[in-house]
């Protein structure tokens, strides 16, 4: 602690030996960061520039890939810092803005994939409905609410954290989540349910929701004709394969507070680096290859000497 500036620094313990192998983390890192960055980029792009991706599937898309871009944003940069300096350290202040953005965008990135679901479930079970219902009006609310919601409801845990005295002053990790927590002297049960409260509105009533969905699409495809089948596979399948990833990678963030003791160091720190190496990658692959319409612009774009 800086009692000049009054300023509480904390320590990252979460690094494996990072004097000795810190030229290899910030190369890797740095490279996977700028995979990240072009790739959501590029079909962000695509979906821009070509009139016919203008439908509220590929603008959700867009949005879900724009999130990646600034999830990866909140700690890569920090993350770089860290793997040259002598000392792996951040400001507490700091700190909770990093805690506060990660689990917004976390939050927003369920509550999109939320939106894709009813789109998709308007789109195939309500098909004359459709343009009606997912108006530009519609879309903009529902983008609107995915950023803000999660947000607005982290700025009050946030806030409460920033006023915890702290008996601790390194963490068990590389980026602030929710190890933060342990930092603190004590752990209300206040803090505990209002928590739990926000895990349930910015991601499982969402996870339902998708799930509720999905299953009334593939119940009405099943009675449906072959074509419809199809279309829903086709669109539907990436989605679910997007939120099996995330929610499985959220699940370890959640538990890794009560179960850190049980994780050998390198393994906390694989797992830790997966929800910002693995999954932001994941998510243009996945609509790249498996969205048709997106697949066939990426040729185009790489490849214009092949497409006749």
């Amino acid at each position: 602690m800086d009692d000049t500036l009054n300023v509480t620094y904390l320590t990252f313990g979460g690094h494996v030996d990072v004097d000795r192998y810190r030229y290899v983390y910030f190369v890797i890192m740095f490279t996977i960061y700028i995979l990240i960055i072009c790739s959501n980029s590029v079909i962000v792009y695509l979906i821009w520039v070509h009139p016919n991706l203008h439908e509220p599937m590929y603008i959700f898309i867009a949005a879900l890939l724009i999130n990646s871009v600034i999830f990866s944003t909140t700690i890569y940069p920090k993350l770089l810092i860290d793997f040259l300096s002598d000392k792996q350290i951040i400001s507490h202040q700091a700190c909770l803005v990093q805690f506060h953005m990660f689990y917004s965008l976390a939050g927003a990135e369920f509550l999109l994939l939320a939106a894709m679901a009813y789109d998709r479930y308007v789109s195939i079970c309500k098909p004359l409905q459709y343009p009606t219902i997912m108006s530009k009006t519609t879309v903009s609310i529902f983008l609107v609410s995915a950023w803000l919601l999660p947000a607005c409801q982290l700025v009050l845990p946030t806030a409460m954290s920033a006023k915890e005295k702290l008996c601790r002053f390194i963490l068990n990790g590389v980026f602030c989540n929710n190890t933060i927590y342990k930092l603190q002297c004590v752990i209300s049960q206040a803090r505990f349910v209002r928590d739990m409260v926000i895990l349930l509105n910015v991601a499982l009533v969402p996870v339902l929701f998708i799930l509720f969905t999905y299953t009334r699409i593939f119940v009405i495809s099943y009675r449906s004709s072959k074509e419809v089948r199809k279309k829903a596979a086709q669109t539907c399948l990436p989605h679910l394969i997007v939120l099996i990833n995330f929610s499985c990678l959220c699940a370890y963030d959640v538990i890794v507070v009560g179960l850190e003791a049980d994780f050998p160091k390198t393994v906390r720190l694989i797992m830790a680096l997966q929800i910002i190496l693995y999954h932001p990658l994941f998510n243009p692959i996945m609509y790249g290859l498996k969205m048709k319409e997106i697949h066939k612009h990426l040729k185009r774009l790489f490849f214009p000497a092949r497409i006749k």
